[in-house]
C-alpha cells in the first residue's frame, strides 16, 4: 500500500512568517515530514531555506533581530521600490551560495507576481536566492526581480496560500499554514484608528541630526504619522492586510487544504520582524492544536491507499 504524499503549503504574511519555522519544529518533532514544498513570499523564504538545511541559521538570524539591527539591512533607494533588497540578498547568497531549486533534495515551488500581466508564477527552477527575492519582493518596498524577461513581484498578491500548487505537485494530503486567519483590525472598535507601521518603528532608532535635517529626521518626517491621520506606511500594511485577507478567503474557497494550521497572529504587524521569539512560539502551538486532526487525515488516506480524496 503506497503512502499518501504530503505537501506542505506556506503562506505569505511578513513577519508572521516566522511562524512557519515553528510549524516546521513541531512537524518534524510529530515525524510528519512533507514530500514537496510550496511556498509564497515569506512562505517561500522559511521552505527554501528549510529544504537547503539552513532553517536553523535562519531561525538564528530572526530571534537575533532588533529595529536597529533590520535598519542596517534596509539599502534605501529611488526605482522600482524604496529597498532595493541587495542586503538581504547578500545575507541569502553568505548562506547558500550558488543553490537551485532543482538542486534541493525534494520538489520546491515559491510564488510569484508578473508586475506586467498580474499572472501567477510558479519558479521551480533556478538561482534559489533570486527566486527568492523575487516571491518576496513586496510592491513599493522591495523593487522587482528580473527573471527570464520577467519583472516579478510578491507571489501574495495572486496566491498568499498556495495550496493548488501543492496539488499541481502531486501531493494527496495538503497541510496549509494560514498567516491570515486572524488578521489584524477584523473587528473595528469605537474611536479606533489605522494601525501604525509595525516594524518601521525602526525608523526611531536612526540617529537625530544636530541640525535638523539628517536622513534619520528626514524618513521620520516622510513615513511618521500625524496625530489624526494614517501614515504612508500605516496605509501601506493595512491595505496589505485587507488584500491578504480577501485573496486567501477567495483562494481557500476553492481550493480548500486537506489541515489547515491558522496561528493565532492578528496582534503581529506585518512587518514586526523583531518578534520573531513569540512568532515562532505561536507557530509550534498552532501546529500541536492541529495535530490529532492531521493524524486522522493521514490515517484515513493510508486506509484508502494513498489515493487522492478529490
Amino acid at each position: 500500500m503506497s503512502q499518501p504524499r504530503i505537501g506542505l503549503a506556506l503562506g505569505g504574511g511578513g513577519a508572521r512568517g516566522w511562524a512557519h519555522i515553528g510549524v516546521l519544529k513541531a512537524l518534524a518533532r510529530a515525524g510528519v515530514e512533507p514530500d514537496v514544498i510550496s511556498g509564497t513570499s515569506v512562505g517561500a523564504l522559511v521552505g527554501g531555506l528549510q529544504l537547503a538545511g539552513r532553517l536553523d541559521v535562519l531561525e538564528g538570524w530572526a530571534r537575533g533581530l532588533t529595529k536597529l539591527k533590520i535598519a542596517s539591512y534596509l539599502d534605501f533607494r529611488v526605482g522600482g521600490g524604496m529597498i532595493g533588497g541587495h542586503r538581504l540578498s547578500a545575507v541569502l547568497r553568505e548562506h547558500l551560495g550558488k543553490a537551485t531549486i532543482e538542486g534541493l533534495p525534494k520538489p520546491f515551488t515559491c510564488v510569484a507576481t508578473d508586475l506586467l500581466t498580474g499572472h501567477e508564477v510558479w519558479l521551480r527552477k533556478g538561482d534559489l536566492v533570486e527566486m527568492l527575492r523575487a516571491s518576496f519582493s513586496l510592491p513599493g518596498l522591495f523593487s522587482p526581480v528580473e527573471v527570464d524577461g520577467r519583472w516579478l513581484v510578491d507571489g501574495a498578491l495572486v496566491n498568499p496560500l498556495p495550496v493548488s500548487v501543492c496539488r499541481a505537485m502531486g501531493a494527496h494530503v495538503v497541510i496549509a499554514v494560514n498567516l491570515n486567519a486572524d488578521p489584524v483590525g477584523r473587528v473595528r472598535l469605537p474611536g479606533q484608528r489605522i494601525p501604525r507601521a509595525a516594524g518601521f518603528d525602526v525608523l526611531q532608532a536612526l540617529p537625530p541630526s544636530k541640525t535638523g535635517f539628517g536622513v534619520g529626521s528626514w524618513l521620520r518626517s516622510v513615513f511618521g504619522r500625524e496625530p489624526d491621520a494614517p501614515s504612508l506606511f500605516g496605509t501601506m500594511v493595512q491595505s496589505l492586510n485587507i488584500l491578504l485577507d480577501r485573496v486567501t478567503r477567495s483562494r481557500l474557497a476553492g481550493e480548500p487544504p486537506d489541515v489547515s494550521i491558522s496561528p493565532r497572529l492578528g496582534h503581529i504587524g506585518l512587518l514586526e520582524f523583531d518578534r520573531a521569539a513569540e512568532v515562532i512560539a505561536e507557530g509550534e502551538a498552532a501546529t500541536e492544536r492541529t495535530l490529532a486532526e492531521l493524524g486522522e487525515v493521514i490515517a484515513l488516506m493510508n486506509n484508502s491507499g494513498g489515493t487522492p480524496s478529490r
